[in-house]
């Protein structure tokens, strides 16, 4: 790739990685489209975000980390429920046509702001529970649910993750995106990047200033939210989910009219 590109890259990625740090979720909104825009098949452009998406996941941690939000136990359950969806999906993918999960997909995370903004105390406090008995089992299915989804769809399943911690669990929105950035942000597309680049192609040429990007953004936009707190989490979250929502379901309903 040319200076310039790279250069454009480098901002695109930067740009997506602060507002998913800052959200909980949601840099395939920018990341993804603009590798495709450059000239990338799909099955390259989606392996190759998700190996830029863990860089993400790596900035955010070397922030988050200083402030110990997360949990040994929950950090477990999420991992142990979430990969084997991560992986199944990741397997998937590059097989199943995308359109009607797309448009689903964008309906829901429409859902999901909408559900945020009518709840304004939601995700305010944080109030642990169902980590235990029936509730950890419907908790686990969820995760493994949104795993799979993680694997297979490019846009905005960290935000699902977010929204499942703060509804199912009690988390509020500031532990909430610290474990999605750290563990869906490092474990799952770390996973889903090791399957997809097994199974597809990398373009790795362009991978330094996306590298770069999400490892920067991460960290910046994990450092706003922290010193921002749950309101400014929150209102990011409902933006960012509203916007992608959107943009999926229109992306869905414009490709199979």
């Amino acid at each position: 790739m040319s200076a310039p590109e790279q250069f454009v890259l480098f901002l695109a990625s930067f740009a997506a990685n602060w507002f998913s740090a800052l959200s909980g979720g949601g840099a395939g909104l920018i990341q993804f489209p603009m590798l495709i825009f450059l000239g990338l098949p799909f099955g390259v452009a989606l392996a190759t975000h998700k190996v830029a998406t863990v860089a993400l996941g790596l900035g955010a941690t070397l922030r988050h980390l200083k402030e110990s939000h997360l949990a040994r136990r929950e950090s477990l359950v999420i991992l142990g429920a979430g990969l084997p969806g991560v992986v199944l999906g990741a397997s998937f993918i590059l097989r199943v046509p995308a359109q009607a999960a797309e448009f689903a997909l964008g309906v829901l995370t429409l859902g999901l702001g909408l559900y945020s903004v009518f709840r304004p105390g939601l995700g305010m406090e944080h109030v642990p529970r169902n980590w235990q008995g029936a509730g950890l089992a419907r908790g686990v299915a969820g995760l493994f649910i949104i795993g799979f989804l993680n694997g297979s769809i490019t846009s905005g399943t960290g935000l699902f993750l977010t929204l499942w911690l703060v509804r199912h669990f009690g988390l509020d929105y500031k532990r909430a995106v610290a474990y999605t950035l750290v563990l869906c942000g490092l474990a799952w597309n770390g996973a889903g990047a090791l399957v997809l680049g097994y199974l597809g192609h990398i373009a790795w040429s362009w991978m330094p200033a996306l590298l770069l990007g999400s490892l920067l953004g991460g960290y910046a936009g994990s450092h706003w939210a922290i010193v921002k707190g749950n309101v400014w989490i929150k209102r990011s979250f409902e933006v960012i989910t509203l916007v992608i929502g959107a943009k999926l379901a229109w992306d869905g309903l414009a490709a199979a009219l």
